[in-house]
């Protein structure tokens, strides 16, 4: 599953903020320096679609707040998992 993803550094918590701009948007507390943020997004991606920290590949946005990661897992299980997470985010009727 291949996500674009908008992160927010320096935040309040870790979380899934909902959709903004057609991307994932991510909370993280972690500053966006020597890597911290990346590393934070990647161990809140391994526990929320319960995945290895290797199955998570961080593919554009090294040091921009706007990301492309990919999760390697079955595709209908990830999208479920998705969906889970992001519905109290959204419209009661939202479906990926």
């Amino acid at each position: 599953m291949l996500l674009s993803l908008l992160i927010q550094p320096r935040a309040s918590r870790n979380a899934f903020a909902g959709i903004h701009n057609g991307k994932l948007k991510i909370t993280l507390t972690s500053p966006p320096v020597d890597n911290q943020a990346n590393e934070a997004l990647c161990q809140l991606l391994a526990q929320a679609f319960n995945l290895r920290k290797t199955h998570i590949h961080l593919l554009s946005g090294q040091t921009s707040r706007h990301k492309k990661v990919l999760l390697l897992g079955p595709f209908l299980l990830l999208a479920e998992r998705l969906e889970k997470l992001l519905s109290t985010k959204l419209a009661p009727n939202f479906r990926l």
